[in-house]
């Protein structure tokens, strides 16, 4: 069975993930990421692509003690799983999303890159060999293994390439897009959906809207 997949993003209202500077953009504020933090404790997985372990150097970690200690007590570790996949590979083993935190870390990785991670991660994630030389790591083949390992609720961080093949897919049951009040203003800059073809036509099913501070939480479920 697969997992129930969530997809969180922040963007700003021309559409943007971040900015082109060195430093990311934060979008949430302070409620926000308290709001995300809460929606890390009740899922099973967190995703990201190796493109924003990269440039985001994320923890993925449940940081609140409280909502630690009731995971622990309901029988779960104190951390979902962590999550990425790559065709390219390049990942280092010193990145927060492998040193932070001891709960369980999966790469999933076409055979090449596979082959080159497996000796470099190892002790510090479990490399999953998707086959394929080319290409990038088929979804539903990860939303399968994952099912299999247990996995019932999977939170997809991003980046933008990676909730736009969900979208485009049709692998995905909910969307919290939370909207920031600011413009990047640069046309270059990383977007929510960088590459719209074949995304889902219509209208979508809003079934939440809520303000936090100065940003908005929009909730869609696309089932």
């Amino acid at each position: 069975m697969r997992p129930y997949v969530l997809l969180s993003c922040a963007m700003s209202i021309d559409g943007h993930i971040d900015d082109n500077s060195p430093e990311r953009l934060l979008l949430s504020n302070a409620e926000d990421f308290d709001r995300v933090d809460q929606v890390r404790s009740t899922v099973d997985a967190i995703m990201v692509g190796a493109g924003t372990v990269r440039r985001d150097n994320p923890r993925l970690l449940v940081r609140s003690p409280e909502r630690r200690r009731e995971r622990v007590e309901r029988g779960l570790p104190p951390d979902p799983v962590k999550v990425t996949l790559t065709s390219a590979g390049g990942l280092d083993p010193d990145c927060a999303f492998f040193t932070a935190g001891d709960g369980e870390k999966l790469v999933y990785a076409t055979s090449p890159a596979a082959r080159r991670l497996a000796p470099v991660l190892c002790g510090r994630a479990t490399v999953v060999d998707t086959g394929g030389a080319e290409g990038p790591v088929s979804l539903g083949l990860v939303l399968d293994d994952l099912g299999r390992r247990g996995v019932r609720r999977l939170m997809v961080e991003g980046g933008g390439g990676l909730h736009t093949r969900f979208l485009r897919h049709r692998l995905a049951d909910e969307l919290q897009l939370v909207i920031a009040p600011l413009f990047v203003g640069d046309a270059t800059a990383p977007r929510f959906v960088p590459d719209g073809g074949g995304l889902p036509t219509g209208r979508l099913n809003l079934a939440e809207v809520t303000r936090i501070g100065d940003v908005v939480l929009l909730r869609y479920l696309l089932h």
